[in-house]
């Protein structure tokens, strides 16, 4: 019997805890970091990083409104973005709050230490236990406790503002922007993380109250009364207090309310400062447990996190998990250095949270409807991802590297444990990768409604009559489905030492013969057919020069597998192939007469439209079928295999030769791939598509085309009938 988590919690408890979960650590602690960085801009840089807070705390608003479920963030992410950005987003958020967390204790206890004489660490795990074991007695409990804690902080932080206004001195904001754009930036970045709780509601989303409702007014409200708080209390204190004094502190608070309201004011301000740090880690055990908890249930981590006490309605599981980890950091680790890592990966989280919701609202998906949009979209989400990036490079080479090494460690934790266990693909990635087939799809029909299509055959002095039958062959078939014509060149190689117009003026045996075999076979073909001889030193580029000198848009050769020189000198056919003009043909030198079908074979990216367009031609004149071949790994998600589908289905419509489609599982390996081309009665495959793997200098297609004893064409597509680089890496990622 499965347990459900009861609807409890209300606008107020949602307000406290967002509230809550950010007067903490953002206001006692870091202040006296950002002013040894910014001096007096520090009020700017809070003002600043309240504002770039909003277009994620608006996309988060309207995500929530769609999906409350327990998660929040990672929820949104993983629906938007795929499973395995939302184990980054999930396993991320949940350290940084853990951390954030953790600091909030331990930089609290320095206040206590000023009414007390105890230790620091020791009292900051007491806390932390009497926390965890408050978070497991329920979230009904813990909202209350919330409420309570927030009214109390806010009397004693208003009464600071209230008593410490009159004391400011304007002087002291001179020089706020003497640190220019970059400190005030680097600033910024380090406080961010003190918003980072306004969007915490959304974690609890699923406990909470008419969410539609709560869930924007809760995340928007407290966003801007905390803003405007944390600007007037950072410039109470920068206005009444020495800077030098403020940025040497642990506790900067304390003596900003000791020039304010004296003593009565500093023990006020420190049970404030108290409460809002355990508020603070209380708000983080309570979200932060629920992103395990969410996982679970999506099979990206263990069941247990799953599972619900009978007792008290509680993940226990997933609670205790985060408070050890806190008690942890506590306890071993210096949380203070690394505030920067939490400010860093949320700022990262942010950005996905946006670029998330430009992947709902872009995608056709009718189970999102939000009761509340954010407004401005798309211009806001953007504003929310440019900033983001630019507060990031401002952030430092250890915070960078920390969340990279969260983010790896993710990833990792997705490819060995949840990779198996999971059959789905976020709305960005199947947005992007339907969308990629359309362009796929746009190009092919382009190509195949090209209005000519002229062939240039170059074959080598003294190719055999039999072999430029073929040659010819097939060029004409590729030519005559769209009128064009052939041009067949034989280029014949003279060494250095001998004249170009002596060469070209005294014919050899081998030259008479080709004129009178070309001639004749001329006769059998009813597509215009000239043909000549060119003489050069160096043939490869001779035929590259020709090509382009004609315009042709393909090139037909003879395929000729390299020795072991052209493994380590490389091939003249490669150097062809990477500077032809136009889509360069290759053909294995087999003969052929009756074909009943014309394979096309592709694995992890879309067919090349010059494929498509070859074999359709070939196999109309051939009075043959086009198989659509795309090999796929055997744990390709269903979405995928639907995406595949209908691309598929769509190519079909466009060529004019009858066409079959097949999707062929693998396990990855070449021999797979080896055993479909070798029922191929006619191959036609890439030379610059799905995985170029490379072995002992041969592509992947030359160990297809080796391998079968077919008729074969590989054919390298020309750049310009290709996607750029970014479309080639987008192909093979979401294909």
């Amino acid at each position: 019997m499965t347990k459900d988590l009861e609807r409890d919690l209300g606008l107020p408890s949602v307000m406290a805890i967002s509230i809550g979960a950010m007067i903490g650590s953002g206001i006692f602690i870091l202040p006296a970091l950002a002013i040894k960085i910014a001096g007096p801009g520090v009020v700017v840089a809070y003002l600043l990083a309240g504002l770039l807070v909003v277009p994620a705390a608006l996309s988060k608003s309207e995500m929530a409104t769609a999906m409350p479920e327990a998660g929040g963030t990672y929820i949104f992410i993983e629906r938007g973005m795929g499973p395995i950005l939302g184990t980054v987003a999930g396993v991320g958020t949940w350290f940084s709050l853990a951390f954030k967390g953790a600091l909030a204790l331990v930089g609290g206890v320095p206040y206590l230490v000023l009414l007390f004489d105890l230790p620091v660490k020791p009292v900051a795990l007491v806390l932390a236990t009497v926390l965890i074991a408050v978070n497991v007695i329920g979230a009904k409990q813990t909202g209350q406790l919330q409420v309570a804690i927030v009214v109390v902080m806010l009397a004693a932080l208003a009464w600071f503002v209230g008593g410490g206004a009159t004391g400011i001195d304007p002087g002291q904001f001179d020089g706020s922007f003497d640190d220019g754009v970059g400190g005030l930036l680097a600033a910024t970045g380090l406080v961010f993380v003190s918003y980072a709780g306004v969007t915490k509601v959304a974690s609890v989303a699923e406990e909470i109250e008419d969410p539609g409702r709560n869930i924007p007014l809760g995340i928007l409200g407290s966003l801007t009364f905390t803003t405007i708080l944390y600007v007037l209390i950072v410039a109470v204190m920068v206005g009444i207090s020495p800077l030098e004094s403020l940025a040497d502190s642990e506790t900067p608070m304390a003596i900003a309310a000791e020039g304010a309201l004296a003593r009565p004011g500093v023990i006020a301000v420190v049970l404030a400062a108290i409460l809002a740090l355990v508020s603070t880690a209380n708000a983080g055990i309570l979200s932060s447990s629920r992103y395990p908890f969410a996982m679970s249930r999506d099979d990206l981590a263990p069941p247990r996190f799953a599972t619900v006490s009978d007792r008290f309605g509680t993940p226990i599981t997933a609670i205790t998990l985060t408070g050890g980890v806190m008690l942890v950091l506590i306890a071993f680790v210096p949380i203070l250095e690394i505030a920067k890592l939490a400010s860093a990966f949320q700022i990262l989280v942010f950005i996905l949270i946006n670029v998330a919701l430009i992947a709902f609202r872009h995608a056709d998906v009718e189970e999102y409807e939000p009761s509340f949009e954010s407004p401005l979209y798309p211009a806001m989400q953007l504003f929310g991802i440019a900033s983001g990036f630019v507060l990031l490079t401002q952030m430092g080479t250890v915070a960078l590297a920390g969340a990279a090494v969260i983010t790896a460690g993710s990833i990792g934790w997705y490819w060995v444990y949840a990779r198996p266990r999971i059959d789905r693909a976020g709305i960005a990635v199947d947005t992007v990768r339907r969308t990629t087939g359309r362009s796929a799809v746009d190009r092919t029909e382009d190509a195949l409604e090209s209005t000519t299509s002229n062939v240039l055959v170059a074959l080598t002095e003294g190719t055999a009559e039999a072999r430029e039958r073929q040659l010819i062959r097939i060029a004409a078939d590729v030519a005559r489905e769209r009128g064009g014509g052939v041009t067949v060149i034989q280029f014949d190689e003279v060494p250095d030492q001998v004249s170009l117009g002596y060469a070209s003026e005294t014919q050899s045996p081998a030259d008479l013969e080709f004129e009178e075999q070309t001639g004749e076979l001329c006769e059998e073909f009813d597509v215009p057919i000239t043909y000549g001889e060119i003489v050069s030193h160096d043939t490869k580029h001779a035929i590259v020069n020709f090509a382009a000198h004609e315009g042709v848009d393909a090139l037909l050769m003879e395929r000729q597998p390299g020795g072991l020189r052209h493994q380590f000198i490389g091939s003249p056919i490669e150097w062809i192939l990477h500077r032809a003009p136009c889509d360069v043909v290759l053909v294995e030198d087999r003969d052929f007469d009756a074909v009943g079908e014309v394979t096309v074979l592709t694995d992890r990216s879309p067919f090349d439209p010059s494929k498509v367009r070859i074999a359709d031609a070939l196999a109309t004149e051939l009075d043959a079928t086009v198989r659509l071949v795309y090999a796929i790994e055997s744990s390709a998600s269903a979405d995928l295999r639907r995406t595949i589908e209908d691309y598929q289905d769509e190519l079909v419509d466009l060529c004019s030769a009858p066409v079959t489609t097949e999707i062929v599982e693998t396990d990855g390996s070449v021999e797979e791939l080896i055993g479909v081309a070798q029922t191929a009665e006619f191959l036609v495959i890439g030379r610059d598509g799905g995985r170029l793997q490379t072995v002992l200098g041969n592509d992947l297609a030359d160990r297809l085309i080796d391998a079968t004893e077919s008729p074969a064409l590989g054919v390298h597509a020309h750049d310009t009938h290709r996607p750029g680089l970014l479309g080639r890496i987008v192909e093979r990622f979401v294909f």
